[in-house]
């Protein structure tokens, strides 16, 4: 069965969205290395990569449900910063969107009984549950040991770990 078209362009959506994010991360890891945080770059840089992978899965999804990819403008990021707490306060505020894009179309597949994309989308809602779950606890760290050079350098060096 062919992908029907609000389905479709959903998922259009949800890649423009993707790449956005991962844009956005790389902005960040740019400002981050600009502030001589490495490990918190790194952290971003890693964050950019899986935003542009995921992107990827719902192009690769739509392709093989014969549905056509029909790509968007990638959004200029922001760029500025006041800290590294306010740059980890817009990563969870971001994830939170995302996630409720990703409820949106999964309640989308429910409605048109697109099983099978609402199938696919439970391995991103269980994803977001993550990412928020992450950047929630980096979140505390900041706001926790707040932004003294040595606090800074012990979460720099943590974050810095990422695989």
């Amino acid at each position: 069965m062919v992908i029907g078209g609000k389905m479709e362009e959903s998922i259009n959506n949800q890649i423009q969205a993707e790449f956005d994010s991962s844009y956005l991360y790389l902005s960040m890891a740019a400002w981050l290395e600009a502030q001589d945080l490495p490990g918190c770059a790194h952290w971003m840089k890693k964050q950019a990569e899986e935003e542009w992978k995921h992107g990827m899965r719902f192009y690769d999804y739509l392709v093989s449900r014969g549905g056509r990819v029909m790509l968007k403008a990638i959004n200029a990021p922001q760029c500025e910063w006041k800290n590294a707490v306010q740059v980890f306060s817009n990563v969870m505020e971001h994830e939170e969107k995302v996630t409720s894009l990703i409820y949106k179309m999964a309640e989308l597949a429910e409605s048109e009984k697109d099983y099978a994309t609402r199938s696919m989308l439970t391995w991103f809602i269980d994803e977001q549950v993550e990412e928020e779950e992450h950047a929630r606890a980096i979140l505390v760290k900041f706001n926790k040991l707040g932004e003294n050079p040595v606090s800074l350098s012990m979460l720099d060096r943590e974050l810095g770990a990422r695989a």
